[in-house]
Parts: C-alpha cells; sequence; structure tokens
C-alpha cells in the first residue's frame, strides 16, 4: 500500500458527504478573456465524431487486419498488427475519460453512445469512474478528496515490468491496467463488492449514492455478459483469435499509453491550490495526442474543464504567458525519475515547477465555466 494512503487511513478522515461540505479549495486559474473562454467551451459533433468515431475505427482496422492475417498465417506481420492493435486499445481509458466529462458531443445522446462503446470494449466502468472523478477535479491531490491519484508513485522502469507492458500486461500497476486486477475488480463490482472499486477509493466513494451504485454494478455485469458473448460467438464460428482481439487487446502493447499517461501528476506537490505545481503538460506528437484525446494538455484540463479537448491547445495559448513551459516526454520523464531518486532519501520532497507569479484569478462567482468539471456531477450528487 502507498505509505501516504495508509497514514492518511490513519487519520481517519471524516465522510465524504462532510468533506463535500467543508473542504472548499480556492483554485488559481489563469485568467482568461470571458469571449475567448466562452468560445472554447463550445461542443462540437463534427469534431466530437472525428475524435470518437477516428479512434474506434483505428481500433477495428487493426483488428481485423489481425484477424486476416491470423487466418492467413502471416505470423511476423500478425504479430506487428496485434502489437499496434494493443497499443490502439490501450489508449481506451482516454475517450472514457473525456466522454464522462460530457464535453466531446454537443448532442448529448452521441456522448453517451461512444462512452458506453469505449468502456464496453476496454473492460470500463463509466459509472465508477465518474464518480471518482469528480472529486479528482474538485479536490485534485488534497487526500482527504481525492483518492484516484495518491502520491508519491513511482514511474518504474523495472525490466520485467517493461517486458510485460511490451508484450502482454498480466499484473497490471500505475498508469497500466493488467487482465488479472481489471477482471478481479470487475467481478467484484458486480458483485456489488466495492471494498476498492477504483485506484485507492474503497466503500466510501458511494456512500449515500445507492441508486448510483446500482448503476455501477448493473454496468458490471452488462460486460461481463458482453464479453462471455464474444467467448461464445468466438468459439461457435470457430474464430477463437477474436476473443483476443475484441475483450483481451486493452490488455496488450500497453507500453506508449504508460509512458504518456504517467506524466500526468507523477511526482508533483500535493495540497496545493495552484494546478500548475500539481499537473503536468507535456508537448506530444500528433498521433499519440489523438489517441490520448489532447489529454497531454493535462494542466489546460484540470484549470477549465469544461473545454473540450479538442480546444485544449487552443486555451494552452490563450493562457501561455501565465503558464510554465510544457515538458516535452522526456523531459517530463527524466523529471519525474529525478524526483523519485530524491524521495528515497526525502519523502516529503516533491518537485515544485516553477510558474510565473500568479496574476489576478477568476472570480468562480461571475465565471461558471471556471469551476465546470464539464458537467461530470451525476444529477443525484448535485442534490446532495
Amino acid at each position: 500500500m502507498n505509505p501516504v494512503l495508509a497514514a492518511a487511513q490513519a487519520k481517519d478522515f471524516p465522510p465524504m458527504a462532510q468533506v463535500r461540505k467543508t473542504l472548499k479549495i480556492d483554485w488559481y486559474r489563469c485568467p482568461i478573456d470571458k469571449a475567448v473562454l466562452s468560445s472554447l467551451v463550445q461542443k462540437s459533433d463534427a469534431k466530437g465524431f472525428v475524435q470518437a468515431a477516428g479512434h474506434l475505427g483505428l481500433w477495428m482496422a487493426t483488428g481485423t487486419a489481425c484477424l486476416m492475417l491470423f487466418n492467413a498465417s502471416q505470423w511476423l506481420w500478425f504479430f506487428i498488427a496485434l502489437f499496434l492493435h494493443g497499443t490502439v486499445a490501450s489508449f481506451f481509458t482516454a475517450p472514457n475519460h473525456e466522454l464522462c466529462h460530457r464535453t466531446v458531443f454537443k448532442t448529448p445522446w452521441l456522448n453517451e453512445i461512444f462512452l458506453r462503446l469505449f468502456c464496453v470494449f476496454g473492460w470500463l466502468n463509466f459509472r465508477v469512474y465518474r464518480f471518482s472523478h469528480n472529486y479528482h477535479h474538485r479536490y485534485t491531490l488534497f487526500l482527504e478528496g481525492d483518492r484516484e491519484e495518491i502520491l508519491p508513485v513511482t514511474p518504474s522502469l523495472r525490466v520485467l515490468y517493461i517486458l510485460q507492458l511490451f508484450t502482454f500486461n498480466l499484473f497490471g500497476g500505475y498508469q497500466s491496467r493488467g487482465l488479472i486486477p481489471t477482471f478481479k475488480g470487475v467481478v467484484k463490482i458486480a458483485r456489488n463488492d466495492f471494498s476498492n472499486p477504483f485506484n485507492s477509493w474503497g466503500e466510501e466513494l458511494y456512500e449515500g449514492h445507492d441508486s448510483q451504485r446500482k448503476a455501477a454494478v448493473d454496468w458490471s455485469r452488462t460486460m461481463l455478459a458482453f464479453h462471455a458473448m464474444v467467448a461464445v460467438v468466438a468459439v461457435l464460428i470457430g474464430q477463437p483469435i477474436i476473443i483476443l482481439l475484441v475483450s483481451g487487446s486493452i490488455f496488450v502493447a500497453n507500453w506508449h499509453r504508460y509512458f504518456v499517461g504517467v506524466t500526468m501528476h507523477c511526482g508533483l506537490r500535493s495540497s496545493v491550490n495552484d494546478f500548475r505545481k500539481c499537473a503536468r503538460t507535456v508537448t506530444l506528437d500528433p498521433v499519440t495526442e489523438f489517441l490520448y484525446w489532447h489529454m497531454n494538455w493535462h494542466l489546460e484540463h484540470h484549470m477549465f474543464a469544461a473545454v473540450p479537448c479538442y480546444h485544449l491547445p487552443r486555451l494552452h495559448r490563450a493562457v501561455a504567458d501565465d503558464m510554465p513551459q510544457p515538458r516535452t516526454l522526456l523531459g517530463a520523464w527524466k523529471e519525474m525519475r529525478a524526483t523519485w531518486r530524491r524521495q528515497k532519501t526525502d519523502p516529503g520532497y516533491a518537485y515544485d515547477t516553477p510558474v510565473p507569479e500568479p496574476r489576478v484569478a477568476i472570480a468562480a462567482d461571475k465565471d461558471p465555466n471556471a469551476e465546470s468539471v464539464g458537467d461530470l456531477v451525476e444529477r443525484e450528487f448535485a442534490s446532495q
């Protein structure tokens, strides 16, 4: 167990219902012209469709190529295609994240359809994630309210772990989803067991929200039924390889998603009310940025979460003068590894990102977009 989490549990934090009432964080947000922000928060069905259908279509294309190559006994090309297929699938956590914010499509039902498609193929419970992620945005790295990210964490480069990420992920790890823990987690929730539903959350996540808890249980059961059906159909038509290509693709070639995803918060400061110091933006190549749904602009996303992912580069340009310099992916990893090495002898150390002097922040009561978490909050949650 993370030593910080163990210490937190020993403090016996109050119930989340009380935390929601008492933990109020005055977040610093970069000043931005209201007309510009109003333009940036506009959703687009066309842009959303390019992003969502493009990612899903790429997964279907690589999966089809795998099936054809497998049946043609073209083994070298099959394994190359499978590697690409898994790399694309491992980024399914990104659409789950963005679609849970409900900021991708202007038309709500399009958002919900694509959310369910990505989640059923990706073994992802969006019902749990929406609850957890709401807290993560409101209380980012404040342990009383955010159990989605518990720092410090290890940006691991262990040989056996990296080997797993380049082949088939069985056991998982930080920012990495293994077959065994993923399947166990889905089964536990399907049995209405929320002792550890997501990251470091426990039963407290759904305390007082019975209908939302039931919805999470129902979705886990739906996923199990779907993948059981895939297995039965694949065997009946004499194509068991489809089980790997559909139900197992997210566990193949997790390497790229891991190297990109670890950079979001690793090594940065906790319990600080400046997103510039607790979230990290990195620059990526266009293909990776597309697969990651532009979440490499992670600092900007936390600061103004109502902005759709495809507008985040524009948001960065609008506030760049008040932001730290974006890291490269390699630069971020060097920073994280150096921080991790220092934390071995100084456990309380965290990298303090140099930032420009704060300007006047937007008043939350005058700009609702600034406080928005992208419509993450379920109606039952919002009413309490």
